[in-house]
């Protein structure tokens, strides 16, 4: 049985009372989990309420990079729009680059930040709600509208960049790879800066625990884009007996004993079709505390296909995280596929179409009627075919 994320005196706080020191964007799990949003509400369904604080989540890339990319700007996203800290290393693109181009983010007009205005802090409780008669206190709320910057989750518009002047209220950390000179341990191999780096940003800014109790608590959002690349010095995806062949592993776990004892939260995006050997990727996912695959449909046979023809992928579920119990929480439906619109992004169940449904049906019925004339064989042999 694994521990909480953090086992400290702020932790403990949350659980006498979850309305005071509850942090902004997060929110306390029937199983004394602290668990803030990934961006996508549907990935948060499909992973069991959303990201455990402490936990890591692998995303296996789509081929074109374009949808896993698109994941981990809506985490990065969530995080401006939650006041958390934001860590982002990349070896291709710019992390600069990436932030540019988060999506706008819908909120309620009452507790929209305006431009030129600091962000409230982490700890801040929403506005009171409008005082109605007594008699209709208890009635159910009915959510007509996009939820509000001090709720959890929110959703964005792609069609929209975030003001330049929302991002300038969050505090950024990055890690670029090409602009990294200074010479570190080999020990890790070509990851060896990157974990150095983020052990710096988690000790200095105070979520390891260390910070005085009179410091703000916050969150701080770590993204990883497209590790174990060959941008990054790594040969994983290059040969099936890398000559690093520890490195990434070793790198995965230290990574995840960094978050089980911090106010931290990752999400690591793999280019898993690369990899060359399949035991690196297995060790990778036993690693990590949820994984999830995207497969595009682009250049594809079910890019044309009427089966899909609402959908721009399928979304696999590799591993769904067992934090503080003996039995993962396994999803009730694992046939999600997703879809890009010019607003949004979103992850659903996987439905046929009406007409091809009913020609499976019809099919189905004729074979089941032939069958059952005189001297045909025995219905049970033709309908249980083994």
């Amino acid at each position: 049985m694994m521990a909480a994320p953090v086992q400290t005196q702020a932790c403990s706080s949350f659980r006498r009372s979850a309305g005071r020191a509850q942090l902004r964007g997060t929110r306390t799990t029937g199983r004394a989990l602290l668990t803030t949003s990934s961006g996508v509400t549907g990935l948060d369904r499909a992973l069991g309420g959303g990201l455990a604080v402490g936990s890591l989540l692998l995303i296996e890339e789509d081929q074109t990079d374009s949808y896993s990319r698109l994941l981990l700007q809506y985490f990065l996203a969530e995080g401006v729009v939650c006041g958390h800290q934001l860590y982002l290393a990349s070896a291709r693109d710019h992390p600069d680059d990436i932030i540019q181009n988060l999506p706008l983010p819908i909120l309620d007009d009452d507790v929209t930040p305006k431009l030129g205005e600091p962000l409230p802090p982490a700890d801040a409780q929403p506005p009171d709600p409008m005082k109605i008669a007594w008699r209709y206190q208890n009635f159910p709320k009915v959510q007509t509208e996009p939820v509000s910057s001090f709720r959890f989750g929110h959703y964005y518009d792609l069609s929209k960049r975030m003001d330049p002047q929302l991002l300038q209220a969050t505090q950024f950390h990055t890690f670029y790879l090409p602009e990294e000179t200074e010479e570190r341990s080999s020990s890790l191999g070509p990851y060896s800066g990157l974990l150095q780096s983020i052990q710096t940003v988690i000790r200095n800014e105070g979520f390891d625990g260390s910070s005085s109790q009179g410091k703000v608590r916050n969150v701080l959002r770590l993204g990883v884009h497209s590790l174990g690349s060959a941008l990054w010095g790594d040969d994983v995806c290059l040969s099936e007996s890398p000559a690093h062949s520890h490195a990434l592993t070793t790198f995965l776990y230290a990574l995840r004993a960094l978050l089980r004892s911090s106010l931290s939260v990752a999400v690591v995006t793999v280019p898993a079709h690369l990899i060359q050997s399949k035991s690196v990727l297995g060790r990778m996912v036993k690693l990590s505390d949820a994984v999830v695959a995207l497969e595009s449909f682009c250049s594809s046979e079910r890019e044309t296909s009427s089966v899909y023809r609402e959908y721009h992928g399928l979304l696999h579920i590799r591993q769904v995280p067992h934090l503080n119990c003996l039995v993962c929480e396994v999803p009730d439906n694992k046939d999600l596929a997703f879809k890009l619109k010019r607003k949004q992004f979103s992850i659903e169940k996987l439905h046929l179409p009406p007409d091809l449904s009913e020609t499976v049906s019809r099919v189905s019925k004729s074979k089941a009627e032939g069958s059952s004339g005189c001297g045909s064989a025995p219905s049970g042999h033709v309908q249980l075919d083994f």
